[in-house]
């Protein structure tokens, strides 16, 4: 499955450490539910159960190549935009393999996700 969204996420910079700023909070609780909405929004055909284990490739194509660090662009917003949708089931550790990748698209900026299912060994 892959999902393509024409937007990128804010850094996680945004918002880390500015809990005490007054209306941070809500500025953050405002964008992490458009990000849901446009995850939702990505979607083409829902699987009939969430994903109980997958493998999520995350690639965000930048609009220039200013240097970046992966771990500001974690895809918080995007795997709880995935959890909520009903795409994959949890997005802890036991159930996903996540990787992040980086290009440059200047004339189109956007975040891929492909998901891909993967076998689960549990039991």
């Amino acid at each position: 499955m892959k999902l393509i969204i024409p937007e990128i996420p804010p850094s996680n910079n945004k918002y880390m450490g500015r809990g005490t700023v007054k209306g941070q909070a809500f500025a953050y609780q405002n964008e992490k539910q458009r990000w849901e909405w446009l995850v939702k929004a990505a979607i083409k055909k829902k699987p009939k159960k969430p994903l109980k284990k997958a493998r999520v490739q995350i690639t965000y194509f930048f609009p220039d190549r200013r240097r970046r660090d992966p771990d500001n662009y974690s895809g918080k917003f995007l795997l709880d935009g995935l959890t909520r949708a009903g795409i994959i089931e949890d997005d802890s550790f036991s159930n996903i393999q996540l990787e992040l990748r980086g290009e440059c698209d200047r004339k189109n900026p956007r975040t891929e996700i492909e998901l891909e299912e993967l076998r689960d060994d549990s039991g």
